[in-house]
This record gives structure tokens, sequence and C-alpha cells, in this order.
């Protein structure tokens, strides 16, 4: 309960000095400022063998596999996952800000492992001491138009996040890779290219939707962990839509209002497969479905835009 005071008592000091921040390109991938600024000290992190990554392009399902995986960790017991925000639970690896919120590299150096780490970096800008140290890593990839429609609605909320701008010039960023963290076709290759060599649990937002209870078991086997069927029934339900929605400790109501506006769009939104049918006209569609044949024509990703 402490962490969780002082961390939204942090970001609430430092909101005063809190902007939309302007991306930077780090080898290549716009990252916020703040993030490229500090990016010596990312790229020489050194994580511990035993330290988790769970790695997602943004908005492709990163806080429920964060909540799924701290669930398997503690048994399905509920009332440990509650000991703070999902942020304090899970550090941000990348993530900077100004003082005196944490930054993720500052909250990982008071954890002892192992630790559950979150990363939006794409494969390429991974600090190398993970696999390295042959860590295991967990990745979520969702389809584009859903991740798209998701994104969009979180960088108008978000108000550290670039400006958005227009939905349809926002299409075009996506399409061009012009957002914070890049390329969602290059972050989703990366790391299907790499899965079996780095040993990669490769898992899709479309299947964890369809099938949860089947998905929590992967994660669960991939972990070394063997549950009781009592206790994974237990996690799915705590883990669906719904209840993370109302859980304090994973629905970021812990930031402060003017830096997530929740009143503008709720951090969690919809969780749908689908919802990009009442976002994009049919000319949208297909300008945006011959521009992905382009992009992924060198990849064999089973992605799905329904279940």
């Amino acid at each position: 309960m402490e962490d969780q005071v002082s961390y939204g008592e942090a970001i609430e000091k430092a909101s005063g000095s809190i902007t939309r921040f302007p991306l930077i390109p780090v080898r290549g991938v716009p990252l916020m400022n703040h993030i490229a600024y500090n990016w010596d000290a990312v790229w020489a992190f050194r994580p511990d063998p035993s330290d988790l990554l769970i790695a997602t392009y943004p908005k492709a399902g990163t806080t429920w596999t964060q909540e799924i995986v701290d669930l398997l960790l503690n048994n399905g017991d509920a009332e440990i996952c509650k000991r703070a925000p999902t942020p304090i639970r899970s550090p941000f690896l990348e993530i900077n800000s100004p003082p005196p919120i944490p930054s993720g590299l500052d909250l990982l150096k008071k954890m002892d492992p192992p630790r559950v780490i979150k990363t939006h970096l794409p494969f390429q800008l991974v600090p190398l001491g993970f696999w390295e140290n042959k860590c295991k890593a967990i990745y979520v990839a969702r389809n584009a138009k859903d991740n798209l429609v998701s994104y969009y609605h979180f960088d108008c909320m978000n108000l550290t996040q670039p400006e958005p701008g227009p939905w349809e010039g926002y299409v075009q960023k996506f399409m061009r890779g012009d957002l914070g963290w890049g390329s969602w076709y290059d972050h989703v290759k990366g790391f299907w290219e790499e899965r079996e060599k780095k040993n990669i649990l490769y898992l899709f937002y479309e299947d964890m939707k369809e099938n949860p209870r089947r998905e929590v078991e992967r994660i669960m086997r991939y972990l070394d962990l063997s549950l009781s069927d009592e206790v994974i029934n237990r996690i799915v339900e705590l883990t669906s839509f719904k209840k993370m929605k109302e859980n304090p400790m994973a629905n970021y109501s812990c930031i402060p209002e003017n830096v997530f506006d929740q009143s503008i769009s709720p951090f969690m939104r919809k969780g749908e497969v689908g919802d990009w049918t009442n976002h994009f006209t049919p000319e949208q569609s297909k300008m945006f479905d011959d521009d992905y044949e382009k992009q992924m024509r060198d990849s064999n990703i089973p992605f799905r835009t329904a279940i």
C-alpha cells in the first residue's frame, strides 16, 4: 500500500513538468525523449538469469499478461497481487519520467530477483543481457488493426504521448511506424523470427481472448509451474476484462488524470477482438490491407482480425 501511495504521490508532484513528450530516434526507432536521453543506462541493464521479460508492442495485452504472470507466480492469491499497482510489481524497463517519478531502472534496482520486467522495446533494442543470461521472455502480439485502434485511444488519453491528431492521419502514422516504439510490423516480426533461438513464448492476444484457460496453462508450463485446476480457474476469472477493469491495482487508476485522462478514454477500454470494424472505413480498410500485404509479405505470422 505504501508503494501505491508513494508512486501516485510522485506522479502528482511531477505532474507540473509532464507534457506530451516528443519522439527521438534511437537506432532508427522513435522513442519518447526521456527514454532516448537515458538510453545508455537502459542498454547497459544486466538482468539476473531468473528475471522474466514480458515484451509487447504498446496496447497488445501487456497489463493482462503481467497480471496473469503475477497470479501464476503467487499461486492465484488475489490479495498478494494487490500489494501494489502493476508498474511497481512489474517495472517498465525503459520508462524514465521527470523526477520524483521513479524510472523503471530505479524500481528494478530496489527489487530482488526473480523480477518480472515489462518492455515495449523492439527485439533489436532489448538489452543483450536478457539473451546472454538466457532469461525467459513472453511476447504478446495483437492483430494490427485492433492494435492500431487501441493505441490511438491510448494516445488520446495518455497526455505524455505525442499528440495523436485525427484518426485518418494516425492510420498513416501507424503504417509508417511513426509512433512511440516504432513500427508494429518490425516489432512483431523481430520477436517472431527469434522466438525459437531465444526460447521466447510467443502468444497471440486473439488466442488469449478465444480460450484464456488454454493460454494461462501455456504460460504456466513455460514458467515451469504446476498449479491445480481450481487455482487456474481462479486466475482465469481474476484476469477477465471485467475483473481487471474493476481492479485498482491493475487498471492504472493510480495515475492522476492530468497524466492519464480516463474521461477521454479508459485505460482498459474494450478488450475486444474486431473492434477495428467500428473505426476503419471500407476505403481505409482496403488501403491498410494492401499496405499490410506488402509489409508482411516475408512473414508467416498467423494473425487473426476476428475470432
